[in-house]
């Protein structure tokens, strides 16, 4: 009786960790700069139901990073607001964030991009769109 009811337990286990598994989404984006701009970067991101997870490397910026946030864009390569903030810190630039359904939907929707911006670069000296993995 005892290997069956393991056998039932191990299965029902696969199972749910195969469900949990399958609500977790992964992306990525190549920070860069405008023309004659050196810095570089990368994030890697997750959502899990709406938990958003991140980390962003940068080098080679022009000085310290003074702020950086995910932001929505209405077309592609577009400017938009900043609608999750990230704590500068010197890289990797870490954080969580629970998302609302109409954020999930834009992230989802390749609308989010992020932005690493520094004091002779204040509207953002390198972004990168974040896309699905």
């Amino acid at each position: 009786m005892r290997p069956t009811l393991f056998v039932a337990v191990a299965a029902a286990s696969r199972m749910i960790a195969g469900a949990a598994c399958a609500q977790m989404t992964h992306y990525s984006a190549k920070l860069a700069g405008a023309a004659g701009v050196k810095g570089t970067g990368e994030v890697q991101a997750m959502l899990d139901g709406k938990t958003f997870t991140y980390s962003a490397t940068y080098s080679g910026l022009t000085g310290p990073a003074v702020a950086a946030h995910f932001h929505k864009a209405a077309t592609p390569g577009g400017n938009g607001p900043p609608v999750v903030p990230a704590v500068v810190t010197p890289s990797p630039i870490k954080g969580t964030a629970t998302l609302t359904d109409a954020q999930v939907a834009d992230l989802n929707a390749g609308k989010w991009y992020f932005n690493v911006h520094t004091a002779a670069n204040p509207t953002g000296e390198i972004r990168g769109t974040l896309t699905k993995q």
